[in-house]
């Protein structure tokens, strides 16, 4: 059983001959470097749990995106480390363990250890959980892709005539927009051009009356005679013959 941690691990929960508890205030899973909140590729990142039991080996696993667990490392009391295949060292991690914290170092970090890390002790029969420790890539934001109008493979050239044909909706807009107009423009312009015919004939009518008035007034003043005025009778009664003279009668 000590050679093989990992199994006794899974037998454990599936068994579950051992009371589970999560114990948030007693383990902490945290970055080492508290400046770090994403790791980056290929960097070498260090994780530690404390504080632990000196007297407990310390487990750390790994939960990935769909909720599978699995098994990185065990630590027993004497520091000595157990990983996945029951080997004694890895290519991808390290691991060490002092009396209050156990750490676990990822050399070369890749897209495949992202997840949630928690590391545990089996502590008289009882498995304590840390808190959960999500390690992750920073989420990249991508602009939404612009799409661009297909592009005809015939391009025309300058000397060429222009093939385009209007579409029909514009075409039918052209249509109405057209007869729209007639029917605005040719009321307007008949009505205009009666306004000046009336106009023309008015003006005839007025110059033509005003001519036969100016031809009347001259006919008349040419037949009345001129009133002059009559030389009083020499015996001053009007209408009377002068008389005879007494002497010759």
């Amino acid at each position: 059983m000590a050679r093989s941690p990992s199994l006794l691990f899974l037998l454990s929960l599936g068994l579950c001959c051992c009371g589970i508890q999560g114990q948030k205030d007693m383990m902490t899973a945290r970055f080492r470097d508290s400046k770090i909140t994403h790791p980056q590729l290929r960097q070498r990142l260090e994780l530690e749990c404390m504080p632990v039991d000196k007297d407990s080996g310390v487990s750390w696993i790994r939960q990935d995106k769909d909720g599978t667990l699995h098994f990185i490392v065990f630590i027993s009391t004497l520091s000595r480390t157990t990983f996945q295949g029951n080997r004694d060292t890895s290519t991808r991690f390290e691991a060490t363990k002092d009396s209050r914290t156990s750490r676990l170092v990822m050399k070369s970090f890749s897209e495949q250890d992202q997840g949630n890390y928690f590391c545990l002790i089996n502590s008289n029969q009882v498995l304590y959980f840390s808190t959960r420790l999500p390690v992750f890539l920073p989420v990249r934001t991508t602009k939404a892709p612009t799409t661009t109008a297909p592009t005809t493979q015939s391009s025309i050239t300058k000397t060429e005539p222009c093939l385009k044909t209007p579409a029909p909706e514009t075409s039918k807009e052209k249509g109405l927009n057209f007869s729209c107009d007639i029917f605005i423009w040719v009321p307007l312009a008949c009505g205009c051009l009666l306004l000046l015919i009336a106009l023309m004939i008015t003006i005839m009518l007025c110059q033509k009356t005003r001519r036969r008035r100016c031809r009347c007034k001259r006919v008349g003043e040419a037949d009345v005679a001129p009133d002059f005025p009559k030389k009083p009778p020499a015996n001053g009664k009007p209408n009377r013959k002068p008389g005879v003279p007494n002497r010759y009668m």
